[in-house]
């Protein structure tokens, strides 16, 4: 099993109320992919609650190989939630594939 996991780190935004719909609409685009994707076994996108700390989002994926993983990164869905909800607002991104 592979467990991919990328951390966001958001543009600056007009208001705190702006970033949280974004990072909502985050959340509900890339948790909406459970059962759109075959090979994704399993998906968590949580939000950073230390203001000390600089990354803004957590996503948590489970698949059964690294070749299941390359096939979601590619997957239409996959691609749609990216550029709609997050290319837009991201301003850095960090992940981690690791087997367990």
């Amino acid at each position: 099993m592979i467990r991919h996991i990328v951390l966001f780190k958001l543009k600056e935004f007009e208001s705190e109320a702006a970033k949280k719909k974004s990072m909502l609409d985050i959340k509900t685009g890339l948790e909406g992919l459970l059962g759109k994707i075959e090979v994704l076994k399993s998906i968590r996108v949580d939000f950073n609650c230390n203001p000390e700390e600089s990354w803004d989002i957590i996503l948590t994926t489970e698949f059964d190989s690294l070749q299941d993983l390359n096939t979601y990164a590619i997957h239409p869905e996959h691609v749609a939630v990216g550029k709609e909800f997050i290319g837009p607002v991201k301003a850095n991104r960090a992940c981690v594939d690791y087997e367990f």
